[in-house]
């Protein structure tokens, strides 16, 4: 078959997706939209894998699950051809769950100049400026290095690997990770008290549970505004959740001893979404809350290595020597989320109840055994420290850049807060326009923001519109024409 006929397969997955339902998503899109058409030939694996320079396992894979739902069909001898789809899939646009939406236009052919189509998110709408939240720059990971100590550990004579490991987490990442996390971010704690698992949420189901088992702390007092992924957890889990309202310094403690709640989450080194930085004296106000009421204080440490004016500062459990505060990290911002690593610090109280609970479930670790021995061989050569410096220098002039260009094409009718740490900052527009008509227009313009809306429990009815603008993943060069195109969206709107 020759290849320069076949289409362009459009690449609708994510960092995170594998090749071969890289190869399998593209490839349904066009049977979908009708590109493929009914009886059309498939390249061979062979040919489609040495175009696409690839070996041919992600191309069998992805042959096989379209063959699996029905897509396509192996005839002996012949090949892979595209089977008739049901009229009412084809012609009335219904979608099966994970579908993509139809491609548009002509169909691109195959040929060694082409390029990948722009990047689209979920909803199928292009942006041109995307400000996502929490997008990393990529630009200066170190991927040589890290190929090579994945490939010293990927081998025959490390197949031990490829089996479960520690269900807490690998014992060596795990004595790296209190290292790191003494010398730099002023946690005191052991490898014992130290929890790594695959994602966060899995993490504060653990913690539930055990919290759960050791009786009366059923009430858990949350930030509002503030990250929901906790509280809703913890809420799935059958614990009364209670949101505090914040002032400059934080979580109010006032409203806190109010509440009856004996657990509470904060992120006190870059709050989310609001960016403020919580001052030492409220952070001992909360240890001796904690203190008073045997209680527990969950500290989320979202941010704390990315803060650009002064030095990091330093955790709250660490603050002084206390056994109430449960410590959240993670290497998804500093490093990569596709690694999928997150950690937890348990206070040595809880440790106990920690392996009792896993003894009665008996649940095997969750993250990668070489992704876990890779990082801590990055971290014991002094990689991650380096990573960080640059990664923090580079989103500082992100940063900055961000905020000047609000500031020059804006002028008096934005202001920017919490932009010392992390990866966005909130834009405030003066305006008499609903957030949800801003909204529109910047998606119209191909610009994507977020709002802080979502974010409040309560919301104050006074508040102007404010919007979260993330600089971690949109090109320097692209932040200035991305700013005065948002400008130039809502200039009748201010």
């Amino acid at each position: 078959m020759d290849m320069n006929s076949f289409p362009s397969p459009v690449y609708c997955g994510t960092a995170s997706t594998p090749r071969y339902q890289e190869i399998y998503e593209a490839l349904k899109q066009q049977i979908i939209a009708g590109v493929l058409r009914e009886d059309s030939r498939l390249p061979s694996i062979r040919k489609y894998a040495e175009y696409l320079n690839m070996s041919t396992t992600p191309v069998e894979f992805a042959y096989q699950q379209l063959v699996a739902e029905g897509f396509i069909e192996s005839r002996p001898r012949r090949g892979y051809f595209v089977v008739k789809l049901p009229e009412t899939y084809q012609k009335l646009g219904i979608r099966l769950k994970g579908d993509v939406p139809p491609a548009s236009g002509n169909p691109l052919p195959l040929s060694a100049g082409d390029t990948p189509p722009e990047s689209h998110p979920p909803d199928g709408n292009p942006y041109q400026f995307d400000f996502h939240l929490s997008k990393n720059d990529f630009s200066l990971f170190p991927f040589s290095i890290w190929r090579r100590i994945n490939n010293q550990l990927f081998r025959p004579d490390t197949r031990d690997l490829l089996f479960y490991g520690d269900f807490q987490g690998e014992p060596e990442l795990r004595l790296e990770i209190a290292r790191y996390l003494r010398q730099f971010r002023g946690v005191r704690c052991t490898p014992d008290q130290i929890v790594v698992a695959a994602e966060q949420h899995m993490l504060i189901q653990f913690l539930g549970q055990i919290l759960k088992e050791s009786g009366g702390l059923r009430r858990v007092a949350t930030e509002d505004p503030g990250y929901p992924l906790v509280p809703n957890t913890l809420r799935s889990l059958g614990f009364d959740v209670s949101p505090i309202p914040l002032d400059a310094s934080g979580l109010r403690t006032d409203l806190l001893r109010q509440s009856g709640a004996r657990l509470v989450y904060i992120s006190p080194s870059h709050q989310f979404p609001t960016g403020c930085v919580m001052p030492v004296k409220r952070r001992l106000e909360l240890l001796e809350w904690a203190k008073e009421t045997d209680s527990f204080l969950i500290e989320d440490d979202y941010g704390g290595e990315f803060r650009y004016a002064g030095k990091p500062i330093p955790s709250l459990q660490g603050l002084v020597p206390n056994q109430h505060v449960v410590y959240l990290g993670g290497f998804s911002q500093v490093l990569a989320p596709d690694f999928c690593i997150h950690y937890m610090v348990l206070p040595e109280p809880l440790v106990p109840g920690f392996h009792s609970w896993r003894c009665n479930v008996l649940f095997e670790a969750s993250c990668s055994r070489i992704h876990q021995r890779t990082l801590q061989i990055f971290i014991q050569e002094g990689h991650f420290e380096r990573h960080i410096r640059r990664m923090r220098s580079l989103y500082r002039k992100k940063n900055l850049q961000l905020s000047s260009a609000i500031t020059r094409h804006f002028g008096s009718k934005a202001a920017i807060s919490g932009s010392s740490a992390g990866l966005h900052l909130i834009l405030e527009l003066s305006s008499p326009e609903q957030e949800t008509g801003l909204l529109r227009k910047a998606k119209q313009a191909g610009i994507r923001i977020a709002s802080e809306a979502p974010f409040w429990n309560q919301r104050p009815e006074q508040l102007p519109p404010r919007f979260l603008l993330g600089f971690g993943g949109i090109p320097s060069d692209r932040i200035d024409d991305g700013i005065l195109a948002l400008h130039q969206a809502w200039s009748g709107s201010e």
